[in-house]
């Protein structure tokens, strides 16, 4: 049942004939939904062109490029790919083209479209989710997801912003066969499987604050923290020099903030040449963080995957997993213990430059959809 409900295929990046290898994996169809996550390595128009080849019911396919790939645990240097069986799922994609250019109105109308066409076309199914990938150097999450919010009502949402290894120069969504910058993709998807949307990160709150007190929020830029300059400011609170700061650096000490009752991160991606500190998510001015420290990864992971699979696991889990996560796991060297842990909860997704739930755009987190096998009918 496992691998039917979400069959599951891998390949090299620089593999010649990775779409054949990909839909051979995969197996026969008709499939709803084919998923694709890429590593950037790969090449990307003639894979999306052997793709819709070889996919003979036509299937759509969806993806982005990622900071790394998760199939059998944390890996890196390939192209996976994900579908769900029109056996058991019904699927409809929104294109969203420009995020420049975002009209609300009109994503909520067609997603209001989109819910009722799948409810009409399976009414004897109960179960729905939304999956969204975005351009993860877009800077538009937080517009985006508070948009998909409205017009999804109670359906549940999760995803992640497509990633570039750590490079961060270019970043594609894929979508009806091309590679797409500044885009977003969601898929709608209703189905006979009990579905839980989650989310969770293994970080706390210390009692160390500080103040944004210069910002530009358009660019996710922060210029001074507590009137001083940003850089320096965050080395000095959490111990370090300031010429010593790097990616590994911020997945250790990250900052949250407290929305809703809850704490959410606001990750650092990196220190500009002129002190500044640039985030993944929204920032403003005046807006207060908190310092967060890490509790076991290893330890927090197992028991939240565990939790899932109570009182029955899932067939599998769709996943989307901060790259500052995996970071934290190679420095601490826990990359080998934590794969083991997503192979044996059948967890399959990507790396990401940041993640969503609901009207949430978050960061150091892992969120995804655990998929049950359907009641026996």
């Amino acid at each position: 049942m496992r691998e039917r409900l979400m069959p599951v295929s891998d390949c090299a990046a620089d593999d010649p004939a990775a779409a054949a290898t990909l839909c051979r994996g995969l197996g026969p169809g008709p499939f709803a939904l084919v998923i694709l996550f890429v590593s950037p390595e790969a090449a990307l128009p003639p894979l999306l062109e052997a793709m819709r080849a070889c996919l003979d019911d036509g299937a759509p396919v969806i993806g982005c490029t990622t900071a790394g790939e998760i199939v059998g645990g944390y890996t890196e240097g390939r192209i996976v790919a994900a579908a769900l069986p029109a056996a058991h799922f019904a699927a409809e994609t929104l294109l969203v083209p420009d995020l420049g250019a975002l009209d609300p109105d009109a994503l909520i109308g067609a997603l209001i479209r989109a819910r009722g066409a799948l409810a009409r076309a399976r009414p004897d199914w109960d179960h729905e989710f939304a999956f969204l990938m975005v351009d993860g150097l877009s800077a538009k999450e937080d517009e985006l997801t508070a948009a998909l919010a409205s017009g999804l009502g109670p359906v549940p949402l999760f995803g992640g912003s497509a990633a570039d290894g750590t490079r961060f120069r270019e970043t594609f969504v894929l979508h009806g066969g091309r590679a797409l910058r500044h885009a977003a993709v969601v898929a709608l998807v209703r189905t006979d499987c009990p579905v839980r949307v989650f989310k969770t990160d293994h970080l706390h709150p210390t009692a160390t604050r500080m103040v944004v007190t210069e910002a530009d929020p358009a660019r996710r830029i922060v210029h001074r923290i507590n009137a001083e300059p940003a850089a320096r400011e965050y080395a000095r609170l959490v111990g370090k020099d300031p010429a010593q700061l790097s990616p590994f650096t911020f997945a250790a000490h990250p900052v949250v903030v407290r929305i809703g009752g809850r704490h959410h991160v606001r990750a650092i991606r990196q220190v500009d040449p002129n002190g500044d500190l640039i985030f993944y998510s929204a920032i403003d001015e005046g807006l207060v963080l908190t310092l967060a420290e890490p509790a076991d990864m290893v330890a927090h992971l197992e028991t939240e995957l565990s939790a899932l699979a109570r009182p029955d696991p899932p067939a599998a889990i769709l996943a989307c997993d901060c790259v500052l996560r995996r970071m934290e796991a190679q420095e601490k060297q826990l990359s080998g213990r934590l794969s083991e842990i997503l192979r044996a909860h059948n967890v399959v997704g990507f790396s990401t430059y940041g993640e969503q739930l609901n009207a949430m755009h978050v960061n150091q987190t892992l969120t995804g959809v655990a998929i049950y096998p359907p009641p026996a009918r």
